[in-house]
């Protein structure tokens, strides 16, 4: 069994600034315009808080800080520089917004010092710079140390080219990690105090032939290659999260990174959700992006120990992760306990099937008489006067399975049809626990044939 290639590292960009400065505004415009968006991650107190997106060929996250919820003691500036800090340790580049139109502010200098002790290459952004005043307005910003400023408007769509030639010309010459030696890599990801932690360290524990660690793409993460049976697995720790006592309000949100960066070095994420706290609208969250970077995904059940006092069985939480789960519902669930090591070989042997499932290759030969039957047995629906015709499929690729289907129309295969396809090379070739890459290339009959 092989890994993949290198994976593909990407900078991370936060936007961050006070309140009303225009953050949301440029996040909006960058993700939603030039950019070629591959994935969204929902944050937990707006829609859209965090994005992979793409610049003139170069992949980044881009994290806005904003979307404050007021609290009870209204103290906004507080959640600001709490924000501010962990969004900034998380990234690569900071591009600091200020409302040109507010002039230099006491706040803005305050985030300033916050990110001077930081280290981190900053960005300084004259927002809101809509008309000629306002660019004259600019020099205003020298005040702040932070280099020559940008100016920017990014409602009115002006200056973002300058803006982002400036903050690319700060990513890592090298974009790839070296290729991981082990068998497969998998990342153990999820949310804040579900177990993480402890099961990594009884998964290093009981296998006990470390043959090495490297250093993640974290600050403070580590990987440890353990032996498991013939195969060398790469554990990759969504390390660093702070216990929940530690963790400050709003803060959490931002936990999703680690997990974006693990999932992207992986062949096979773990998804670790907590049996006594059940699935959240995160735990969605980290799995949508795992299926959408093509990897393989096991769902674990962690805490299983505290069984008993839950007053429930497997199969009944396994019904009730399915529900939550619908659009994974080839995902194998696993149950665990980090604490007692329960669960752990079952958890080894079936990310090691998982990974064999998304390595299969099957003959077209196979794969087209699998779909000719599909399409026999449920012809695809007919829209006015265009009928969809699919003339043959043929497996492209692994790692993930990849299949092109050749057609007529290729934009009228609708997304209810897609999936009945997907269903049918699940039912005859499995797959288990990796998403399908479908593919429709608009063609005539003579050209496949």
């Amino acid at each position: 069994m092989q890994t993949g290639t290198g994976q593909l590292k990407k900078p991370i960009v936060a936007i961050v600034g006070r309140p009303n400065v225009g953050k949301s505004t440029l996040f909006n415009r960058l993700i939603g315009q030039r950019m070629s968006i591959v994935s969204d991650i929902a944050g937990t107190t707006r829609d859209r808080i965090i994005s992979e997106t793409d610049w003139a060929g170069n992949p980044f996250i881009l994290v806005d800080t904003g979307g404050l919820d007021l609290f009870p003691n209204d103290d906004i500036w507080n959640q600001v520089k709490s924000q501010i800090h962990y969004a900034i340790g998380e990234c690569d580049v900071v591009i600091l917004l200020v409302d040109i139109s507010d002039g230099v502010t006491s706040n803005d200098q305050d985030i300033v010092d916050i990110l001077r002790k930081t280290g981190k290459p900053v960005v300084a952004v004259a927002s809101k710079a809509d008309n000629e005043i306002r660019d004259h307005m600019v020099s205003e910003l020298y005040s702040l140390g932070m280099g020559d400023p940008v100016s920017i408007s990014a409602y009115h769509n002006r200056g973002l080219d300058d803006l982002m030639e400036r903050v690319v010309a700060h990513f890592p010459a090298d974009k790839f990690f070296p290729e991981p030696e082990a068998d497969l890599g998998l990342a153990i990801v999820g949310r804040t105090n579900v177990g993480k932690s402890m099961l990594l360290n009884t998964l290093s524990g009981e296998n006990r032939a470390i043959v090495s660690k490297t250093a993640g793409t974290t600050r403070d993460s580590l990987d440890v290659v353990i032996k498991y049976k013939d195969k060398d697995i790469q554990l990759i720790d969504t390390a660093g999260i702070r216990r929940r006592g530690q963790i400050e309000y709003g803060i959490e949100k931002y936990s999703v990174l680690r997990s974006i960066q693990s999932i992207d070095r992986c062949n096979v994420a773990a998804l670790v959700i907590d049996a006594s706290e059940f699935a959240t609208a995160q735990d969605t969250h980290v799995a949508n992006y795992i299926l959408e970077a093509h990897k393989g995904i096991v769902i674990l059940v962690n805490k299983w120990d505290l069984s008993d006092q839950l007053a429930t069985t497997q199969q009944d939480m396994a019904n009730q992760v399915r529900s939550k789960f619908k659009f994974a519902q080839y995902a194998p669930i696993c149950f665990t306990s980090g604490l007692t090591g329960s669960g752990i070989k079952n958890m080894l042997d079936t990310t090691i099937k998982v990974q064999s499932e998304r390595s299969k290759v099957i003959p077209r030969a196979n794969v087209r008489r699998t779909i000719m039957t599909a399409v026999a047995n449920h012809p695809p629906p007919v829209h006015g006067k265009k009928e969809l015709k699919i003339y043959s499929a043929l497996q492209d690729g692994s790692n993930p399975p990849s299949f092109t289907f050749f057609v007529n129309h290729a934009n009228m295969v609708h997304f209810s049809y897609k999936r009945y396809l997907e269903n049918s090379l699940r039912e005859n070739f499995g797959f288990e626990g990796s998403p399908l890459r479908l593919r429709f290339s608009g063609r005539s009959r003579k050209t496949d044939q």
